[in-house]
């Protein structure tokens, strides 16, 4: 269908965002800027954060350097260490939400339970039982927010305190008492160094090892952040630094698993291991079967500190079940605990899911998705009209500071955008050639990547093939720059 006159279509747009965490703060305030004023934000949580409100764990930090992990027009003079706690960056997204104007857009305690394409707007359910419809949609619902629970037998007979860490209970007391933790993601790494003091006795359940890359997170001190305050220059300086040698040394490397980058990582994990275990038989627990970086890399100045306290031990045998007293493994044994937590990782596969989204003929995403999730650069999916996501299937979710992507993509969304706004088509989607195309050169590329060497992780998609973006930052960045639109469906 032939693009139609500016003079007969165009027409103010309503947008509607779904999630208030650090992408949907985001596209509020680059939606503000560009002059849309219809949009709302539903937040199925009674406040604003995302994976920050969610995650609220002892020990929670960001493993990316606060200056970056930071929208690059809002810096912040004043992070406390390096690396920021979980409870900064949480106030860090309510300052900006609130300076930007954006807190009176954001509906809370409001689920989108349905998204449906219907006469060339969308539709939408809502779980307090009302409707909206919309020109636009953008999913900036995040990756990591629905826990896995996995089905251990017995779970629910235990009789102390049990908790996934995305919902943690803080009202448990935990000091002096038998603290149990299934898990060895990141999550659970951060969890073992505050806890291991404190608990009574802490037990460590161990499925697969993880290498532990090495870091210090030194604060910053008052004279640092009044440098900062006074001086943005720096801030803007040390995030150039910081992206620099988290690009050349991390995010190329994991892409070409053979590079010299990605075996100087192996050689500095397998050292922070022989250097900082002294005992043989607890180091070769400790130690994985499989190549640095496979998994996710973890970041840790004080793990193996942490999990040589007296306080503490490594199980490795399976968990044959969970009782009353405590969690049985394969040996027998009952290891008897107060307190259990689930620190067994999210359905990195779900995305937007579980809200249903129903494109042009009722065409339902889980279908189109039954395979594995797909969409062009990670924004768009064929047949979807005027339904973009941030930080969707295939996006750089392993290599990159998620705010970077976020604000790359919100760009290139907002170029797609206008041209609805001054009347060139009504209605965008990538086409199916385009889509396919880059799955297929996504797929052959990943399986030089790290991620591609035999390991089992959250990366892979359920045929094993890594679903992350498998190129540079500075492929994505050119991509992002100016959309190709032979790639989409005009209407």
């Amino acid at each position: 269908m032939p693009a139609v006159s500016a003079a007969s279509s165009a027409r103010p747009l309503r947008i509607v965002i779904i999630g208030a965490g650090m992408a949907g703060i985001l596209s509020a305030i680059k939606l503000r800027a560009a002059g849309y004023q219809d949009f709302v934000i539903y937040e199925k949580a009674a406040r604003l954060g995302g994976t920050w409100r969610e995650n609220t764990y002892p020990g929670i930090a960001c493993d990316v350097p606060a200056h970056l992990y930071t929208y690059s027009f809002e810096p912040n003079p004043d992070w406390s260490h390096v690396f920021a706690p979980g409870d900064e960056i949480q106030r860090y997204f309510e300052r900006v939400a609130d300076k930007y104007g954006v807190t009176p857009w954001i509906r809370c305690g409001v689920e989108v339970q349905r998204c449906e394409f219907i006469d060339g707007r969308w539709q939408l359910q809502l779980g307090n039982g009302t409707t909206d419809a919309a020109d636009i949609v953008i999913a900036a619902s995040g990756v990591l927010h629905h826990p896995n629970l996995h089905d251990i037998p017995g779970l629910d007979q235990f009789a102390g305190a049990r908790f996934h860490s995305a919902q943690w209970d803080h009202a448990v007391p935990l000091d002096g008492r038998r603290v149990g933790v299934i898990g060895t993601g990141s999550t659970a790494i951060q969890i073992t160094s505050a806890l291991a003091a404190r608990a009574g006795r802490f037990t460590l359940f161990q499925r697969t090892a993880q290498w532990i890359a090495p870091i210090e997170n030194p604060p910053y001190s008052a004279e640092e952040r009044a440098a900062f305050a006074r001086d943005p220059s720096l801030i803007e300086k040390l995030r150039r630094d910081i992206d620099k040698a988290a690009i050349e040394k991390i995010s190329n490397a994991v892409i070409d698993a053979d590079s010299p980058e990605m075996k100087k990582i192996e050689a500095m994990c397998l050292a922070n291991l022989e250097r900082q275990v002294r005992d043989p038989n607890l180091r070769e627990r400790l130690r994985p079967n499989y190549r640095a970086a496979c998994k996710r890399l973890i970041f840790s100045s004080d793990f193996y500190t942490a999990v040589q306290h007296p306080n503490v031990e490594l199980v490795t045998d399976s968990i044959e079940c969970v009782e009353a007293g405590g969690v049985r493994t394969r040996d027998e044994r009952l290891h008897e605990l107060d307190v259990l937590v689930l620190a067994t990782g999210f359905r990195a596969d779900r995305f937007i899911r579980p809200t249903v989204v129903r494109g042009r003929q009722g065409v339902a995403l889980d279908d189109v998705w039954a395979d594995h999730p797909t969409a062009y650069l990670s924004l768009s999916v064929p047949g979807f009209p005027n339904f973009f996501m941030l930080n969707g299937p295939n996006g750089p979710v392993g290599n990159f500071s998620l705010i970077q992507i976020a604000e790359l993509q919100i760009g290139y969304v907002l170029q797609l955008l206008a041209r609805i706004r001054d009347g060139h088509c009504r209605e965008i989607s990538a086409t199916a050639a385009a889509t396919q195309a880059f799955d297929v050169a996504r797929i052959e590329a990943a399986k030089k990547s790290i991620w591609a060497t035999g390991c089992k992780s959250w990366y892979l998609d359920r045929n094993g093939v890594p679903a992350s973006w498998p190129w540079t930052y500075t492929r994505f960045a050119e991509a992002m720059a100016t959309p190709q639109l032979e790639a989409y469906e005009l209407n």
